[in-house]
């Protein structure tokens, strides 16, 4: 399980230096949020943005006995590695049946990973549990691809492979005012449910931490028998 310490108050919005990219994605080469320009001394908080406009990704019933909502950075590897594994059987055997609602919630711990987000949110609700998929089974190849512009063109590709064209990627990767809300909408997220490593879980509200698919089948089956 990934642990990092995640420092809410140095996530307050910073301008669009720090969370836009030029159209080559050229920015300063610090890929670490906490780094960026102007952050220490950010005037903004969360409360500046209007986070109830940040959508959550769901997948499932909504009428499921059972709701998951993961916690989760792509640029994590053990969520890379859950995404890869534990989550398809878990789609198979009990959101595709109806059993599991399962929301999914970004949590950014860089720029890459917010990068990341943006990209799977472009496609919207429709889409994005699609390029997510992507991005998870590539992380190895795009998140060391080396400098910030080498990375940003990785994500690209994955999302034209998706069917995204260039203009809506770029429109996405631009949208300052999206990176800064999305980031704000971690910061409330990740305060509320304390959120302190990734991937996490709240299955009907209880908080877990990383587990192989025995552990969370055990858990989702005390749920639904209880």
């Amino acid at each position: 399980m990934q642990r990092r310490n995640i420092i809410l108050g140095a996530f307050a919005a910073v301008g669009l230096g720090g969370w836009a990219l030029t159209s080559r994605g050229t920015r300063d080469a610090s890929t670490d949020i906490t780094n960026l320009p102007g952050a220490a001394n950010a005037q903004s908080t969360s409360g500046d943005f209007d986070t109830s406009t940040i959508e959550d990704m769901v997948m499932g019933s909504a009428d499921a006995p059972v709701e998951v909502i993961e916690y989760a950075s792509f640029t994590c590897p053990h969520c890379a590695t859950f995404h890869n594994s534990v989550f398809k059987q878990v789609k198979a055997d009990y959101i595709d049946t109806g059993k599991v609602r399962f929301i999914y919630r970004e949590v950014y711990f860089d720029r890459p990973g917010l990068w990341a987000s943006m990209i799977a949110r472009c496609g919207g609700q429709e889409r994005f549990f699609g390029i997510a998929d992507l991005i998870y089974k590539g992380q190895n190849e795009w998140a060391r691809a080396g400098e910030p512009a080498a990375i940003v063109d990785e994500l690209r590709k994955i999302g034209r492979l998706a069917g995204l064209d260039s203009n809506k990627l770029e429109a996405c990767l631009q949208d300052a005012e999206m990176a800064q809300t999305l980031v704000a909408w971690y910061q409330e997220n990740g305060e509320r449910d304390d959120i302190t490593s990734t991937p996490s879980f709240l299955i009907n509200g209880t908080k877990h931490s990383n587990m192989n698919y025995a552990d969370m089948k055990a858990l989702l089956d005390a749920e639904l028998n209880g």
